[in-house]
């Protein structure tokens, strides 16, 4: 899995040229089932569909509470793609996989063949860094880890994000990873997961569901 660690401040490397492929976005039906997303139409999709779901606020239920997670306009592309993914249940039944205590809690992923299944059906693809926009990995942002294949531009694992735990914030992540958004709500709960049980792989003994409802 993709995963977010402590190291020592890197350079970060240079931001990669997305270039637009001949997709004809509109001839895409957002809603149409056998579209699946791929590295050549997710930027030019998700530029449409973020102008047609411009919703940036999001509850994620656990058995520990609920809590708001409201989505960054600096990123739109991050944004849209999390909504995207809301809207069709991807993160429902998926973990909190990942527990590092005093640092961050992550999610979208889970040993179920039902999340792999699911990540067919919507697509591969990656997302673009976008990590010099302003928003540093304060306590609460909400951020996205890079994705596990050989990958020197730090491109983005979209099914997967992390929430920084520690206080006052995680800031040697800042420009290595995106933030895309911020807890609003209920860090309390973000605490209690912080704190539960885990291997020594960082995965918690008992396995912490989520859902992710789109509130506005």
């Amino acid at each position: 899995m993709s995963c977010v660690s402590k190291p020592t401040a890197k350079p970060t490397p240079p931001t990669p040229t997305i270039e637009r492929k001949n997709t004809n976005i509109t001839e895409v039906k957002l809603k149409k089932e056998d579209f699946v997303l791929t590295v050549d139409n997710a930027i030019p999709f998700f530029f449409e569909y973020a102008k047609q779901n411009p919703q940036k606020r999001v509850q994620v239920e656990t058995d520990y509470g609920n809590f708001v997670i409201e989505l960054s306009e600096k990123t739109p592309y991050h944004r849209a793609n999390f909504i995207y993914l809301a809207k069709a249940n991807y993160f429902d039944g998926t973990f909190f996989h990942r527990v590092v205590p005093d640092f961050i809690i992550q999610g979208g992923n889970s040993d179920q063949t039902s999340t792999s299944k699911k990540r067919r059906r919507i697509g591969k693809y990656l997302l673009p860094p976008d990590s010099r926009n302003g928003l540093r990995h304060h306590r609460g942002a909400v951020s996205m880890p890079s994705s596990e294949i050989e990958n020197p531009h730090r491109l983005a694992s979209p099914y997967e994000f992390f929430i920084v735990q520690q206080s006052p914030g995680a800031y040697h992540l800042d420009r290595k990873y995106t933030v895309f958004g911020y807890v609003v709500e209920g860090m309390e709960v973000v605490d209690k997961i912080n704190r539960v049980p885990i291997d020594k792989r960082e995965w918690p003994i008992d396995n912490i569901q989520m859902k992710v409802r789109v509130l506005d």
